[in-house]
């Protein structure tokens, strides 16, 4: 599966074993954020493989419920 994602929003990185929270979005600005359910991303699996400028990601659900995007 291959997916393009231009804006992220919800989603925790982590960093040296840290997870860091994404910085709180206005109201107003939700309004424009493309927005795609997770269960289209992952469609029934723990881990998807996303192409993105000549990378490869990949976006882990946790068994908590957190999405995880590494490179």
């Amino acid at each position: 599966m291959q997916a393009t994602l231009t804006k992220a929003s919800s989603l925790c990185f982590a960093s040296s074993g840290s997870v860091a929270s994404p910085p709180a979005v206005p109201s107003s600005q939700l309004a424009d954020t493309a927005a795609v359910d997770s269960s289209t991303l992952l469609q029934g699996h723990k881990t998807v493989a996303i192409h993105h400028n000549g990378s490869v990601y990949r976006l882990q659900a946790t068994k908590l419920g957190k999405l995880i995007l590494t490179k």
